[in-house]
């Protein structure tokens, strides 16, 4: 058996592993999604159909834009969007395991490091561009990019809770505050309290007055979710950081590195791609050409 029989057996193994994992997340999705109808919680069952659609990004990314997306990165991917959407929102993971947020956001920092050096990458090494980046300046635009898209998705839970009360920054129990709102004086000299032994907080829950007592604490409103969330993020994206300036300094040389990393398909790969979809394309005009005849 030759050099391009064996690619070729590991191409089909790979794409195989791609699409049972494809559809084995997808099934649980329809699933819960068929679940969630029956229970009348409509608002899941969109979740449910975002998540379908945020499952076809990296076949997007692999097919219309001409990027070879590594099995490694394409799984952790798929994993995460059923973390995050599924399991977090729709079965309370959130609540109910207090750091899987955290462990979400990590991972976040780490994907979309990825994402950013590749695409630094790519255009570093495109003959079209004539500038050449050092993996430092490489590392801290991968860095940078990380923490843009974590910050802006803190505007988005902030705009979300805002506007509909979504409550996505977690609010957290604190024992000790400072504020300058509680001076009397009005300057700007904080008034601080430690050991909060009770809040009571007085409104209406469906229109109905009541009083809501914590005891032991004081409500937090987000602040310390969306610090932490930044936080972990900019962890990922460090680590991941490291691994790019490394894999620049050794030009793939990382197994593991190597494995994380979309790269700009060739032109042979590129015609690949186009002739399986043009199969696929005739596969489909005929199967609908037979089931019109029956």
């Amino acid at each position: 058996m030759n050099a391009n029989h064996l690619n070729d057996a590991e191409k089909k193994k790979k794409s195989d592993k791609r699409k049972i994992i494809h559809i084995v997340l997808s099934a649980l999705v329809i699933l819960v999604m068929i679940r969630q109808f029956f229970m009348g919680n409509y608002t899941n069952v969109f979740t449910c159909i975002l998540t379908i659609l945020l499952f076809t990004i990296p076949t997007f990314v692999d097919h219309r834009l001409n990027i070879k997306m590594p099995i490694l990165l394409e799984v952790i991917i798929l994993f995460f969007i059923f973390a995050a959407e599924i399991m977090g929102e729709i079965q309370s993971f959130y609540t109910i395991i207090p750091l899987w947020d955290t462990i979400l956001h990590t991972i976040n920092g780490f994907i979309m490091a990825s994402i950013g050096f590749a695409m630094i990458d790519i255009l570093n090494q495109s003959p079209r561009i004539h500038i050449t980046m050092s993996p430092w300046f490489v590392a801290f635009v991968t860095f940078c990019f990380s923490m843009t898209i974590g910050v802006l998705w803190e505007f988005f839970e902030y705009g979300m809770d805002r506007i509909f009360l979504t409550d996505m920054q977690k609010d957290w129990m604190v024992h000790d505050i400072a504020s300058v709102l509680l001076n009397p004086s009005g300057l700007n000299d904080p008034i601080t309290i430690k050991d909060v032994t009770r809040t009571v907080i007085s409104g209406t829950i469906d229109g109905v007055p009541r009083d809501w007592v914590i005891d032991g604490s004081y409500l937090d409103v987000g602040l310390v979710d969306t610090m932490k969330d930044l936080i972990v993020n900019c962890i990922g994206a460090i680590v991941f950081s490291i691994f790019g300036f490394l894999y620049i300094k050794t030009r793939g040389k990382g197994r593991l590195v190597t494995s994380l990393i979309p790269k700009l398909k060739t032109r042979e790969e590129i015609q690949e791609t186009r002739l399986m979809l043009d199969s696929k394309k005739k596969k489909n005009g005929k199967n609908k050409k037979l089931s019109k005849k029956s």
